[in-house]
This record gives C-alpha cells, sequence and structure tokens, in this order.
C-alpha cells in the first residue's frame, strides 16, 4: 500500500467518512447487504458441513471430549472474528483482511494473506461441489446422473447466483442459514425431550450413563481429540466473512458489532449443546464418518424420513460453503488486483458491481474440481479438505499479526482504535497465534492426513515465493502510480 493511502486510512478513521477510499479495490461497490443479511451470514458462517456431516467421524474417533475440542477451538475463532471486528470498524473494506495485511504488514502480507485465502477457498469451493453431488446422489432420482455433471451443475447455479448482485448473494445466504438454523433448533428440542422423558434411543436411555458405561469422556485417550483440532478449526471456517461483508453494507457501525458478538452463544448453542446432546443420545461407536449424527439419532428412534430431511439440510450447508467462498474470493482478488498481486481481469465489475474477474478464476480452479470428480470421484473430497484447512489457520494467523500491528499503531498515537475493541490485546492475539501454530504442528501425529497435510507447507510457501518474485515488479509500478497520480 502506497504511504499516501496508509495516511488517508489512518486520518480518516477516527471520522469513519472518507469520500475517496482507503483502498482502491473498495471503489464501485453497492451497499445492499442489510443487518439481516449480514447476522445470518454470520451464522452460516459459524454453521456447516463440519457440523452437520462431520461431528459424526469425530465423534466416532474422540468420543464426548469432541464437545471441549469445540468449545476450545469456538474460543479462539471468536478472538479472530472480534479483531477482525475491530479492524472493520476502524476502516470497513471488502477487501478485509488483505486491505489490513497491506496497511500494517505490506504488500508481500497482503500478497501471502490474499493467496492463501484464495487457497482455501478454491479447495474448499471443489469439495463442497464433490459434497452437493454426493449428497445428490442420496436420492433414487439422481443416481444415474454421474458425479462431476452434478458437481458442474451445482457450481453453474452458484455462480449465476453471484454474478447477479450482492442482494441476491445476501437473499441466497439468509435463507440458507435459516434452513441450518430451524434445523438444529429442531434437532436439539428432538434430542432434550429425548433426555427429559428418558425415551429409549436404539434401546438404550439417553443421559449420562451413556457416556460413563462406554469409555467415559476419553474412550481413546486425549491423542484422537487433539488430531481432530485440525478438523474442527476448518469446521469454523468462513467466520471471516463478516469481515468481507461490511464493505458492501450501508452501516457496519452498527450491524458488525452485533453480529461478531453474537457469534460466541451460537457457537456454545450450536455446535458445543448438539455435540453434548449427541454424546448423552448414543455413544461414539454408534456415529461414523460417512452418514450426518443427527441422521443416526433420528434413525434409532424410527423417525421416517429423517435421511431425507438432513440431506437436503447438508445439501444445503454445502450450498451455502460455495456460494460464500465464490462472494468473498471475487472482493478479495479484486483489492489484490487493484494493488498489482492479482491478475488485472479479475479488479473487473459487472453493471451490478459485481467483481465478476475473481469470481470466474475461483470458478476456473472449481472446474479443475469437476476433473478431479470424473477422475477419483472416491478421493476428491478428501484431497481438497486438508489443503483448505491450511489456508484456514494461515488466514486466522495474518489477521491476528495484523491487529498486533495495529494496537501498537494505536498505542503510538498514530491511529485510533474504536471502542469495539479485542480484549485482552496482545496477550490474546500472542495466545491465539501460538494455538493455530500448535495445531499446525500437531497434525503431524496423524500419519494418514495431517502429515501429508503439513508436508505441503514447504511447496506451498516455494510457490508463493516464485509467485511474489513474478509479480513484485508490477506491484511497485502500481504503487508507484498511486503516489505520483494525483500530481499529474
Amino acid at each position: 500500500m502506497s504511504k499516501d493511502t496508509v495516511h488517508t486510512a489512518e486520518v480518516a478513521a477516527p471520522t469513519g467518512a472518507t469520500a475517496t477510499p482507503a483502498d482502491a479495490g473498495d471503489a464501485g461497490y453497492s451497499k445492499d447487504l442489510k443487518h439481516r443479511h449480514v447476522n445470518m451470514i454470520a451464522i452460516g458462517g459459524a454453521i456447516g458441513t463440519g457440523l452437520f456431516l462431520g461431528a459424526g467421524g469425530r465423534l466416532h474417533t474422540a468420543g464426548p471430549a469432541l464437545a471441549a475440542a469445540y468449545l476450545v477451538c469456538g474460543v479462539f475463532a471468536f478472538f479472530v472474528v472480534r479483531a477482525l471486528g475491530e479492524l472493520v470498524l476502524y476502516r470497513p473494506s471488502s477487501g478485509s483482511f488483505v486491505s489490513y495485511a497491506r496497511e500494517f504488514l505490506g504488500e508481500k502480507g497482503a500478497y501471502v494473506a490474499g493467496w492463501m485465502y484464495f487457497l482455501n477457498w478454491s479447495t474448499t469451493g471443489i469439495a463442497d461441489i464433490t459434497a452437493i453431488a454426493l449428497y445428490t446422489h442420496y436420492w433414487s432420482l439422481f443416481t444415474s446422473i454421474p458425479q462431476w455433471v452434478l458437481a458442474l451443475v451445482a457450481l453453474a447455479v452458484v455462480l449465476a447466483v453471484n454474478l447477479i448482485s450482492v442482494k441476491i448473494f445476501g437473499e441466497m445466504e439468509f435463507w440458507f442459514s435459516v434452513v441450518k438454523v430451524a434445523t438444529l433448533v429442531a434437532f436439539m428440542g428432538i434430542g432434550i425431550f429425548l433426555l427429559a422423558t428418558r425415551h429409549e434411543v436404539d434401546g438404550r436411555a439417553p443421559g449420562l450413563g451413556v457416556i460413563t458405561d462406554n469409555g467415559g469422556l476419553l474412550p481413546h485417550g486425549l491423542m484422537p481429540v487433539v488430531i481432530v483440532m485440525q478438523g474442527v478449526i476448518f469446521a469454523y471456517a468462513a467466520l471471516e466473512l463478516v469481515g468481507v461483508a461490511a464493505g458492501e453494507t450501508a452501516e457496519p457501525e452498527k450491524v458488525v458489532p452485533r453480529a461478531v458478538n453474537s457469534i460466541m452463544w451460537r457457537v456454545g448453542l450450536f455446535y458445543v449443546g448438539s455435540v453434548v446432546l449427541l454424546a448423552l443420545l448414543l455413544p461414539g461407536s454408534a456415529y461414523s464418518a460417512d452418514q450426518s449424527p443427527f441422521v443416526t439419532v433420528l434413525s434409532k428412534i424410527g423417525v421416517s424420513g429423517a435421511g431425507d430431511v438432513m440431506n437436503l439440510v447438508v445439501l444445503t450447508a454445502a450450498m451455502s460453503s460455495l456460494n460464500s467462498g465464490l462472494y468473498s474470493t471475487g472482493r478479495i482478488l479484486r483489492s489484490m488486483a487493484m494493488a498489482g498481486s492479482a491478475p488485472k481481469f479479475t479488479a473487473r465489475m459487472n453493471r451490478s458491481q459485481v467483481p465478476y474477474g475473481g469470481i470466474l478464476l475461483t470458478c476456473g480452479v472449481c472446474v479443475l474440481g469437476v476433473g478431479l470428480n470424473y477422475l477419483v470421484p472416491e478421493q476428491a473430497f478428501e484431497i481438497v479438505l486438508n489443503v483448505a484447512s491450511l489456508g484456514v489457520i494461515s488466514t486466522w494467523v495474518i489477521i491476528m499479526v495484523c491487529h498486533l500491528v495495529f494496537v501498537r499503531r494505536a498505542r503510538a498515537g498514530l491511529l485510533h482504535r474504536p471502542s469495539f475493541r479485542l480484549p485482552g490485546s496482545p496477550v490474546t492475539e500472542i495466545v491465539t497465534i501460538a494455538f493455530l501454530i500448535a495445531v499446525l504442528g500437531l497434525m503431524w501425529n496423524d500419519p494418514e492426513v495431517g502429515r501429508k497435510t503439513v508436508l505441503l507447507v514447504p511447496l506451498i510457501a516455494a510457490a508463493l515465493v516464485a509467485g511474489w518474485f513474478g509479480i513484485r515488479n508490477r506491484v511497485a509500478r502500481t504503487a508507484d502510480q498511486e503516489l505520483t497520480g494525483p500530481t499529474k
């Protein structure tokens, strides 16, 4: 980011009103996202396939202590979003943490943040379209259609929604989130009723006895709980969408604090509460990775049609994730393109003020995922899911590092912190960063998946270094043009 741009951001921050955006990538957006859109985008980011599908396999592996893993990771996820919320109120930007990385860490920081986020969402997009195809095959009407065809259709539908307008995106995400929340509330109501009435589930009465009679909180020891931390963090991925969406809402100072603060109790209620209920209703061995744990419970009490309903909900969650991924990467890539660190065409916007260039680039990578579904349909989901987790961890670390620099500059009197702040700074940021790095290191203890994922880190680092040397001259020219442009 140029010196003039940084100065503009710092001077303008206290008033919150500037005629010219502090980040050139913020120019041209509409402000069509309402409070209910941003609020439900926050919910949608906190609730996805990581809970609806992934919790089953993790309960089987880690046992009831999985609830503690969700709680611990949820606290750190809240710290990350709270830090991002403070940065958003300092300077709302559709470039979100990439824009803040540019200001506080320089162009190299923005470059790494942006491309790691792109890696996260483009690979998550492949996982999403793969999941959508797998879920659709659940119904006999679609079993004869090849998996790659269903993946391509899903990608085309969500792409069309994203290209029309941000308002359509907001509406679609709003209703996706409504479906997910309504389903969780209904299940939790059923679970509480089963516990209160001691109604038998699979031939046994639910309650604490289900846990104590099946190995306790740690039936397989502590290490399985540690290993599943990677998957739990991935389940919380997309919480940072609140920061991206804030750039397209008219009143971020009102919308963002409410959305961020509500995330914590939602995490406690929906994630931790659901896992506790699941553990009290059936032993961990009754759940599996290939079936939603909610379907498992409902099928054990003879609820007809439970499989169809939950499959529709999980399908909705995957569509929601794909929808959000295209939305966020389009905005992030435009911010990068305006600084010269992404291809020029990703800066382009259509008449509806949608950055279609970045969205199409993400879709291009997802099309490769369609090919993956054609070549190895059984392994496509697992291959890309692990790569995406690296992007999530790096994004969260960069957000916290940006916040550390932000607080340091505020204490030096260079800028003004909003009243909505991350508590406990700088200890909170340092502990969060240490936790995330520790999770990455502990993945080595999982030889089947985690170790292979960690081995990708040097390859990704080499690709980033090579890419930087390829675009650094263009970034420098863009910065010079920003500095000299106003005087011409």
